[in-house]
């Protein structure tokens, strides 16, 4: 039986489910840093897109590392 495809999902599965925590988690740092100083929010705003686009960036990374796999496999 092979479940080499199997493995390759659940890698993707975890590979895009860390940076969707992160980002979530940032998220709310952010808003909750904006409610605290309004005057701040422009600067945390690039702060906060730039570091979501990186996390994005490992996310969409191991989506396309595991359809390489996949496609190998196959």
């Amino acid at each position: 039986m092979e479940f080499a495809g199997l493995a390759a999902g659940i890698a993707v599965g975890f590979g895009v489910l860390g940076p969707g925590i992160g980002v979530g988690i940032a998220t709310a740092a952010a808003n909750e840093a904006i409610g605290r100083n309004p005057d701040a929010a422009g600067a945390i705003r690039a702060n906060l897109i730039l570091g979501a686009a990186l996390a994005e960036g490992l996310g969409i990374l191991s989506f396309v590392l595991g359809i390489l796999l996949w496609t190998r496999i196959g």
